[in-house]
């Protein structure tokens, strides 16, 4: 059931990345994705790699952390809607839709570490 549910994840950071060609700055999103559908797919085959989620979560939480006062100024708005429509027509509505979407690259980069060590310790 493991495997199946890594390779579901490898799809859908996929299906993330491929979506980003509409974006202003394609090419970050799609890496971005990308790299976290990399890591899910090497796990779903047995290679956990702990260096190279801690890379992710490092550069995932760095640009996090350039978007945080962009996300804190969205919730002191009182979380108006990001959902209205696909063309962010404010900056908050996107800077709250990239950071959410680091937010989530980051929990699952963080899933897969949790994996890895856990995968470690019953193997030894």
């Amino acid at each position: 059931m493991r495997n199946f549910i890594l390779w579901f994840f490898t799809a859908v950071f996929l299906l993330f990345a491929g979506w980003q060609y509409n974006d202003p700055d394609p090419i970050r999103w799609a890496s971005m994705y990308g790299f976290v559908a990399l890591a899910f797919g090497l796990a779903a085959r047995k290679r956990y790699l702990s260096w190279l989620y801690i890379v992710g979560m490092l550069a995932s939480g760095l640009w996090m952390a350039l978007l945080l006062p962009d996300f804190i100024n969205w919730i002191k708005m009182g979380m108006p809607t990001i959902t209205g429509s696909m063309k962010a027509e404010s900056p908050h509505v996107e800077f709250t839709r990239e950071f959410l979407g680091l937010l989530i690259c980051f929990l699952g980069l963080s899933s897969l570490l949790w994996l890895a060590y856990r995968s470690k310790s019953r193997s030894a």
